[in-house]
C-alpha cells in the first residue's frame, strides 16, 4: 500500500519515467510472447526457438537497466532526514523503489499479453483481430505456465536487481567500521573521543583551573571562524587552480573524485573483442549463425561483439573522467574548470549509460551498413527489437543525466548565490557535451567499422 501511495502522489516527470518501465517490459514481453509462439507453431525446431529466446535477452537487459536508472532517480523513495523516525529506514525504502519497479513492469507484461492474445486472434473487439494467427500458433492451445513464466521474467529480475543495488551499505573507510565495532560509554558503538591513558586520570589537577571546574578543551574546528576556513579551503586547492576559482568560490566547485577503477580493464576487454573480430575477419570460414536483420555471422563474431559492448561499457566512467581532466589542462579558465570538474565528479553515474548507448549506436550503425532492403528476413520483430533496446539505452542514459542534475544542485544553487550567471552555467552543460561528443564520437565510429568488417567480407 505505501509503494502504491508512492506511486500515485509522483510528480508528472516521475510517472513519465514510469510509464517508459512499463512499455519497455510490454516490448519485451511480447518478444517472449512471440518466440514461445514460434516455438509452439514449429515444434520440429527447438534450436530456431532457442535461438530467437536467445536474442530477447538483450531487451531483457536494457530493461532492466532503464528500471534502475527510473529506480534510482526516484524522489519518493529518496532518503530524507525524519524518515527512519516512522519507520521508513533505508531497508523499507529499498522495499518500497523494489516493489515500485516490480509493478511498473508486471503493468507492461499484462499489457504485452492482452495485445498478444489480441493479435493471436483470442481476443475479438478491436482492430487487426488475429493479424498473426498463422505466426502466432492461433490453432494450438497456448501453455498458461510457460506464458505466465516468461511474462514474470521482467518483473522478478528487475526487482531483484533494484534491490541488490539500492541495498543498504556502508560506505565509510575499513578503519571507521573497525572503530564502529567497539563498544564505547553507556553501550554505544564506536568512540567519539581518544581513549584517556591511566596517567591523564593521575594528572587531572593540571587540567582543573583555579575556580575548581575543570576547564573543557577548546574545539579547533569551532574556533576556526568562517573566515578563517574560506581561507583555508582555498589555500588547500591546487596552485593553478586558485586564481580560476576566486570568482565561483573554493568551496562552490564540486569536488573532483577518484578516478575509476574500470579503465584499464575496460580497454583490456574492449582490444580482445576487436582482435576476435579480426580474427574471425582472417579466418572466413566457420558455421553461420544467424544475426538480427537476416545477417548471418560465425559465433566469433558474436563472440567479439560482446566483448566490445562489455568492454565500451566498463571504459565509460574511466573515459567520462579523463574527458573532463582534459578540459581542465593547460590553464583553464573558470568555464572550463567547472565543465571539467562536474565531468569529473559524475564520472562514475553517467559513464557506463554512455558507454552502453556507444555499444548500441556501434551494433545499430553495422547493422544499417549491412541493410538490404528487399531481405524478406527483415521483420516487425526485428525492428521492435531495434528500437526497444536503441529507446531503452537512450532513455537510460537521460535518467542517469537527470539524476547527475538532482545530485549537483546544491553546487548550483551556491554558484547563483555567488553571482555566476545562468548563462555561464548553460555553456559549461554545453561544453561538457560537445567535448563527451568529441571523445566517444570518434570512438563509436571507429568500433561499428570494425565490427562490421568480418560480415562485409
Amino acid at each position: 500500500m505505501l509503494a502504491l501511495r508512492l506511486m500515485r502522489g509522483a510528480r508528472p516527470a516521475v510517472q513519465l519515467r514510469r510509464l517508459l518501465v512499463a512499455l519497455a517490459s510490454a516490448g519485451t514481453g511480447f518478444l517472449l510472447l512471440c518466440a514461445l509462439g514460434h516455438a509452439i507453431s514449429h515444434p520440429g525446431d527447438p534450436s530456431g526457438a532457442l535461438l530467437r529466446l536467445a536474442w530477447c535477452l538483450t531487451p531483457l537487459a536494457a530493461t532492466v537497466h532503464l528500471a534502475l536508472a527510473v529506480a534510482r532517480t526516484d524522489p519518493g523513495t529518496r532518503p530524507r532526514p525524519g524518515l527512519a523516525a516512522i519507520g521508513l529506514g533505508p531497508a523499507r525504502l529499498m522495499a518500497v523503489s523494489a516493489t515500485t519497479t516490480a509493478l511498473s513492469c508486471t503493468l507492461g507484461s499484462l499489457l504485452a499479453l492482452l495485445f498478444f492474445l489480441h493479435l493471436r486472434g483470442d481476443l475479438t473487439g478491436m482492430p487487426f483481430d488475429g493479424a498473426a494467427a498463422d505466426f502466432l500458433a492461433a490453432d494450438a492451445p497456448l501453455p498458461w505456465p510457460a506464458a505466465l513464466t516468461l511474462l514474470g521474467l521482467v518483473p522478478a529480475i528487475a526487482s531483484a536487481t533494484v534491490g541488490y543495488v539500492l541495498r543498504p551499505r556502508d560506505d565509510r573507510p575499513a578503519s571507521a567500521k573497525r572503530q564502529a565495532r567497539s563498544y564505547g560509554r553507556f553501550g554505544a558503538y564506536g568512540r567519539t573521543a581518544p581513549r584517556e591513558t591511566f596517567g591523564s586520570y593521575g594528572r587531572f589537577r593540571a587540567h582543573r583551573p583555579a575556580g575548581g571546574r575543570v576547564a573543557a578543551a577548546p574545539d579547533p574546528a569551532r574556533a576556526r571562524t568562517p573566515q578563517a576556513r574560506a581561507g583555508e579551503s582555498t589555500l588547500t586547492a591546487p596552485p593553478a587552480e586558485v586564481s580560476q576559482t576566486e570568482d565561483l568560490g573554493g568551496e562552490a566547485l564540486p569536488t573532483p573524485r577518484e578516478a575509476p577503477k574500470g579503465l584499464p580493464w575496460g580497454i583490456a576487454v574492449l582490444a580482445a573483442g576487436l582482435a576476435v573480430e579480426a580474427y574471425a575477419n582472417r579466418q572466413g570460414t566457420g558455421s553461420a549463425a544467424p544475426l538480427p536483420g537476416g545477417l548471418a555471422g560465425t559465433p566469433s563474431v558474436l563472440i567479439g561483439w560482446l566483448l566490445t559492448a562489455a568492454g565500451l561499457a566498463v571504459a565509460g566512467p574511466g573515459l567520462t573522467h579523463l574527458c573532463g581532466r582534459l578540459l581542465q589542462s593547460t590553464r583553464p579558465g573558470a568555464l572550463r574548470l567547472l565543465a571539467g570538474r562536474v565531468l569529473m565528479s559524475e564520472a562514475a553515474r553517467i559513464g557506463r549509460p554512455l558507454g552502453i548507448v556507444c555499444a548500441v549506436t556501434s551494433g545499430v550503425y553495422a547493422m544499417a551498413t549491412l541493410y538490404d532492403p528487399t531481405d524478406p528476413e527483415v521483420g516487425p520483430l526485428t525492428t521492435l527489437g531495434l528500437l526497444l533496446v536503441t529507446s531503452c539505452t537512450i532513455a537510460t542514459l537521460l535518467t542517469a543525466a537527470v539524476e547527475a542534475k538532482h545530485a549537483r544542485s546544491d553546487t548550483t544553487a551556491a554558484l547563483l548565490r555567488l553571482g555566476a550567471p545562468a548563462t555561464m552555467l548553460r555553456s559549461a552543460a554545453a561544453l561538457r557535451a560537445g567535448a563527451l561528443l568529441a571523445l566517444f564520437g570518434p570512438l563509436t565510429l571507429v568500433v561499428a567499422e570494425l565490427a562490421a568488417l568480418p560480415l562485409t567480407s
